[in-house]
């Protein structure tokens, strides 16, 4: 954070909620705050999976993400050594 006040600080989740503001909720009648919670619920995940993006050059946020990782080619050892440790991790 920049400071207090600073609008650097907010500026991307402002953006977010402008986003879906204008794209579907003065677009939608809710009957209750259920009904509210399923369709916001599908529109945030088509605007990360399938929505395109001007500034990802039309590509969803999901596919920017997930084609990014780096792959490492691993030997076989260490490919199973690296299975093992995120197997017994989780215990």
């Amino acid at each position: 954070m920049d400071g207090k006040g600073c609008w650097r600080d907010n500026v991307i989740i402002e953006r977010l909620w402008r986003t879906i503001k204008y794209e579907h909720v003065y677009l939608h009648a809710y009957e209750s705050v259920a009904h509210a919670r399923t369709l916001l619920t599908g529109y945030l995940n088509f605007y990360y999976q399938a929505r395109p993006h001007a500034a990802l050059d039309g590509r969803a946020p999901d596919d920017m993400y997930f084609d990014a990782r780096p792959v490492l080619a691993f030997s076989g050892l260490a490919y199973f050594a690296l299975r093992w440790i995120r197997k017994h991790a989780a215990t």
